[in-house]
């Protein structure tokens, strides 16, 4: 079933004015979505959401398109009409031209309620003379019935078990005309078209139609009174139960005592029905009296008009029920009221019981600390939809508000907020700053780094011993000329086309002897130093370290065959790498990481075995 109403999130701006307007606290505000929703369940139907909305975001369940396809179907169709036409209408020069254009339209019957109205009267009536000191609320008024089965359910027994004019009309037209007969309520009031479906029997009423609606319609079929003429309401009519849509109509009908000494009735009509309900639960006893409420004047309906005057259109329904006397046949009237005696209008009610559990005391008063309200459990703006601060904390424990919708609190945050975002926006602008000169710093030192990595390189080029730089695959990473020429000719033919022997596979290049060397010292971490290896039949001192445990390796290699190489002069040329090459061994060692330190010590190593011995 589509909810009876329902907020359009696009068109609502969040203004909150439908939670301010909710006698019941049926709309919800989650932190979620900012933006309010109807709880059906918790409806009751008043329609003051739909009234306060200044962004008609507030959807009514429509119901014409559903009685456009009882019209268009071959059943036989009945208007039920309640009598607040009179008010509705003042356009419509007289009461029967309105009927013509309801049978133009389509209805093969139309019965007005008032002669419903009058058989739940007479029912009143007796309830009143025989209630042997039970007090009664009358039920002809659906918003506070559904109040009473929602949030006051111990009060269902004090419910007239009568059913609704509407209804009472309904089981008139069935038993007249046949239970197959399809039934359309044209009401002034929106909750009728929720009380309908609640209601649901054999004679149940089929779509309820508000008086909007019905002018909907006719101006879509363009039906005016000037190419009609007069058509009378279907019998049985009433007479005073026209009255009806007046709050005090039904009293008027069964002609129950209304002089405030001696009457049993109270009649209560708006927003003060609330608290004539509370009154009614706490102080009965003393009370002593019937209360005959409603919400709303039905001739003031939600389902009417907007903007309509209530004593014009109270002034309009007297004088249509005045114009109704001079026709009216009392014989033929009591005759129809004794024929019709025995329909059966007895009612039952559905608890169904929507109140939330009070929150804890202390969650409350937290929320209250946290607004900035810890002293307002009587006091508050209203701005929020609650009477006051404490009641507005309590619907935010019950997930039914946030506390945005407090306009100082939001204020508040608001402020917070601006002032968090100009300290987070000074705290950025510094952030951003000294990244600019972290920048420039980083440029500066990546420049230096290439610059050195540069110099290291071309010093590593004029090196008399062979230098080799390898991975964990022993690809070579980088290689001088020395080692490239004491490779052999192969090698050297490589190197043209790749510079350095960068990415060539030692394993290739040198025999397994030479290149386990390598392997071994990758994978245990261990640098081998001076050690004598033959290749080409001739004879080198290979010393193989670790710059990076076990990803990069690099060694040293001399020719220890050359003829011209005397012992004296290696520990000369040895001391001049190592005093004159020192810085150069330093970047190598920044360049090739953890073994630059090694490498010194290597070398050093190589010194001391080469001096004369005493």
């Amino acid at each position: 079933m589509i909810p009876l109403l329902k907020i359009d999130q696009e068109k609502c701006t969040a203004c909150y004015a439908c939670v301010r307007a909710c006698p019941v606290n049926a709309i919800r505000v989650q932190p979620e979505q900012p933006k309010p929703s109807i709880m059906p369940e918790r409806c009751i139907g008043c329609g003051n959401c739909h009234a306060a909305c200044s962004d008609n975001a507030i959807e009514i369940r429509d119901s014409k398109s559903e009685l456009k396809k009882l019209l268009k179907s071959n059943q036989q169709i009945a208007a039920i009409v309640d009598p607040s036409i009179a008010g509705e209408f003042p356009d419509i020069t007289d009461y029967r031209k309105f009927v013509s254009m309801l049978r133009k339209l389509g209805f093969g019957i139309i019965q007005e309620v008032a002669f419903g109205v009058e058989l739940v009267a007479n029912q009143y009536k007796d309830l009143i003379q025989n209630s042997k000191g039970k007090y009664y609320i009358f039920s002809n008024c659906p918003v506070s019935v559904m109040y009473i089965e929602k949030y006051k359910p111990g009060l269902i027994k004090n419910l007239a078990p009568i059913m609704p004019p509407s209804i009472s009309t309904a089981r008139v037209v069935r038993k007249k005309h046949g239970k197959d007969v399809k039934l359309a309520y044209i009401s002034p009031l929106i909750a009728s078209k929720e009380e309908a479906v609640r209601l649901e029997s054999e004679e149940k009423i089929d779509v309820v139609l508000t008086f909007l609606e019905l002018r909907e319609l006719f101006k879509e079929y363009k039906l005016d009174e000037k190419n009609l003429e007069y058509s009378e309401f279907d019998d049985p009519l009433g007479y005073r139960g026209s009255l009806f849509p007046l709050s005090n109509g039904i009293l008027e009908a069964a002609d129950i005592d209304e002089r405030v000494m001696s009457s049993k009735v109270i009649t209560v009509e708006s927003d003060p029905i609330f608290e004539a309900i509370e009154e009614f639960e706490e102080n009965i006893t003393h009370i002593k009296s019937h209360f005959n409420i409603f919400y709303k004047e039905f001739i003031m309906g939600r389902g009417t008009s907007p903007g309509g005057k209530k004593f014009l259109r109270r002034s309009q329904l007297i004088k249509y029920v005045s114009k109704r006397k001079s026709s009216f046949n009392a014989t033929k009237h009591e005759e129809a009221i004794q024929e019709y005696s025995d329909i059966n209008l007895k009612r039952t009610f559905l608890n169904d019981d929507q109140r939330l559990p009070a929150p804890p005391e202390e969650l409350v008063q937290k929320i209250l600390d946290e607004l900035d309200q810890s002293e307002g459990r009587e006091r508050g703006c209203g701005a929020c939809g609650y009477p006051s601060c404490y009641d507005f904390s309590v619907a935010i424990a019950q997930d039914l508000a946030v506390p945005e919708m407090c306009t100082s609190y939001a204020a508040r945050s608001k402020k917070d907020h601006i002032q968090s975002l100009k300290i987070s926006n000074e705290k950025l602008a510094q952030t951003q700053e000294a990244l600019k000169e972290s920048e420039q710093i980083a440029q500066g030192e990546k420049q230096a780094a290439r610059e050195a990595s540069e110099i290291t390189r071309t010093m590593l080029q004029k090196l008399p011993s062979g230098v080799v730089i390898l991975d964990s695959t022993l690809k070579i990473l980088q290689a001088n000329q020395s080692f490239i020429e004491l490779l052999g000719e192969d090698a050297v033919e490589i190197n043209e086309v790749i510079p350095g022997l960068t990415g060539a596979d030692l394993k290739k290049l040198l025999p397994y002897n030479f290149y386990n060397l390598f392997s071994y010292v990758l994978a245990n971490n261990e640098n081998i130093t001076n050690r004598d290896v033959n290749y080409n039949e001739r004879q080198f001192s290979l010393s193989v370290f670790v710059i990076r445990k076990n990803k990069i390796v690099g060694a040293v290699i001399r020719d220890l065959s050359s003829p011209e190489v005397q012992k004296e002069e290696i520990v000369k040329r040895l001391t001049d790498v190592v005093d004159k090459n020192l810085s150069l061994v330093q970047q190598i060692g920044f360049v090739l990481g953890e073994g630059a330190s090694e490498t010194e010590r290597m070398l050093n190593a190589i010194i001391e075995s080469y001096k004369p011995k005493h």
